[in-house]
């Protein structure tokens, strides 16, 4: 490959991991755009976990093996059987020296290599490639993992410049990898409560939009809890408002504990005292469970007089839920009721007969500034 068609390789690789909007989008891209870089049939990227002690594969692109899988939940290896990830590069740093991609053969043979690797040239046999040039990835100074181009048998072997090309891949694969990090860094920040860790308002409401979707189109029920906890005014009043945010922080633990009966819910703080759980697939009986011991555990804070919670679910007789604004006024009217009532366990709504009064208030038409506030004093 000539020069400029090698440039022209590294920018597309470059545009292809800057165009993607997740990390798996960002690895297919580094792959995809490595595997036609150097020509080659197939490639991976794998992670160097250390605290594990194993390369684990990210993404498998190209022409795959029958036990490869494009996104692998469990392909890992123990670093022990590739000891260049951790041996080999530290002594090449230590002497000076930078990482460089290096070529193995099916035969054994390689260019550039730190030495024999019976696990590598036994996989290139085993799923028929002739050859692969493996490239460290580094970020932050140290190194991050590998990028793997191979080729079939009977196409030319990899030589000294696509080992030289690969080591340049990889450095670009890793400034794609470390702006792919910060705008994820970016997003966790935008979507999460400082306090408490947990998802926040505007997190609850792209989620809460997505799942009454999924249930107008596929039936999925989708369910709502909102709780208010109690006693928080008290508490920064009379003891101090570090000591209310440790309240917060121990009832956002409560509050996760109890949405991990629910899988897959999204455990909020919506802000103030008010938090949710938002569960996507759930029975509305399980949802109310989950809800219930949420009350219970709550009631047993130290400092804090227990939680009012309310539940909506598509589950339960609510009416059509078109969009996610009904269903969050009916969790929000519930919980107002359990709070006027003093309950010490989940108000659902839609369970107290035809005429169901969190139902019948959350329909009202609301007035003409605000919403929420209106619910105060009016319910039984």
């Amino acid at each position: 490959m000539g020069e400029d068609k090698r440039l022209a390789a590294v920018v597309t690789l470059a545009q292809g991991m800057a165009a993607a909007h997740t990390p798996r989008e960002c690895w297919q891209a580094a792959a995809l755009g490595a595997c036609d870089a150097l020509d080659g049939s197939f490639a991976a990227l794998s992670v160097w976990e250390r605290e594990l002690s194993r390369l684990r594969v990210l993404v498998n692109v190209g022409d795959r093996a029958p036990d490869e899988e494009e996104f692998p939940e469990a392909e890992a290896y123990p670093v022990h059987q590739f000891p260049e990830i951790t041996e080999f590069l530290h002594e090449r740093w230590a002497g000076g020296g930078g990482p460089h991609a290096w070529v193995e053969t099916a035969e054994g043979s390689a260019v550039g290599t730190p030495g024999y690797f019976h696990q590598r040239v036994a996989a290139l046999r085993r799923r028929r490639r002739g050859c692969c040039v493996v490239a460290p990835v580094v970020l932050h100074g140290r190194a991050w993992g590998e990028l793997y181009v191979a080729r079939p048998v009977g196409a030319p072997v990899f030589g000294p410049g696509d080992a030289d090309f690969a080591t340049v891949l990889a450095a670009v694969v890793a400034a794609g990898i470390a702006q792919t990090e910060r705008l994820e860094e970016a997003r966790r920040l935008a979507f999460t409560d400082a306090l408490t860790g947990l998802a926040n308002r505007r997190a609850v409401d792209v989620r809460l939009e997505e799942a009454v979707e999924r249930h107008r189109v596929e039936g999925a029920p989708v369910s709502l809890v909102v709780c208010d906890l109690n006693g928080l005014k008290r508490v920064n009043d009379t003891l101090g408002h570090a000591v209310g945010d440790r309240l917060l922080e121990r009832f956002g633990s409560v509050l996760s504990l109890c949405g991990a009966m629910l899988p897959g819910a999204l455990a909020a703080r919506l802000g103030g005292d008010e938090f949710c759980l938002l569960a996507l697939g759930p029975p509305a009986d399980d949802v109310v469970k989950a809800a219930d011991e949420l009350c219970r555990r709550a009631a047993e804070l130290e400092l804090g007089e227990g939680v009012a919670c309310g539940v909506a679910s598509t589950d339960d007789p609510i009416g059509e839920v078109r969009d996610a604004r009904r269903l969050f006024r009916l969790a929000d009217a519930a919980q107002y009721r359990a709070k006027a009532l003093g309950a010490d366990r989940p108000v659902v709504a839609g369970r107290e007969g035809p005429d169901d009064p969190v139902v019948r208030l959350a329909d009202e038409p609301p007035p003409a500034r605000g919403e929420r506030r209106r619910f105060r004093g009016r319910l039984p």
